[in-house]
């Protein structure tokens, strides 16, 4: 994802970025926060502008997320270190890894009942 012209003003400051690339991943303050050993209030100056934000935290963003430090730096380039089926894959495995075995199993049958709801959404004619 590039910082295009409908999004400059989001993403023109550092702080914008940090919060685009949050938004991309579809996680709460708290979450994203938590993932970084960051509290939530200190997690929201940041995202605020009211923090500077640290290497550190710009390089726990990109490892725990895959978001490119440059961009988060600068803006420039791809939001993602590679395409955000992976990012989004990456993602799941860590929460399916925190779940205990009872909520993997329910999470398996959850992910296969959908697929074959799409299977039969794909299927029907007339699908555009």
């Amino acid at each position: 994802m590039r910082a295009e012209t409908g999004e400059k003003a989001e993403t023109s400051t550092i702080a914008g970025r940090v919060k685009a690339a949050r938004s991309a991943l579809g996680l709460s303050q708290r979450k994203f926060a938590k993932s970084l050993y960051l509290s939530q209030s200190y997690f929201g100056d940041i995202e605020m502008g009211n923090r500077r934000i640290s290497d550190r935290v710009i390089h726990l963003i990109s490892a725990n997320f895959r978001v490119s430090k440059d961009w988060l730096k600068t803006g420039e380039g791809e939001m993602f270190l590679g395409p955000m089926s992976e990012v989004k894959l990456e993602h799941l495995s860590g929460v399916f890894a925190e779940l205990d075995e009872l909520l993997q199993d329910y999470l398996i049958r959850q992910a296969n009942d959908l697929l074959a709801i799409q299977r039969q959404l794909v299927q029907r004619p007339g699908k555009g």
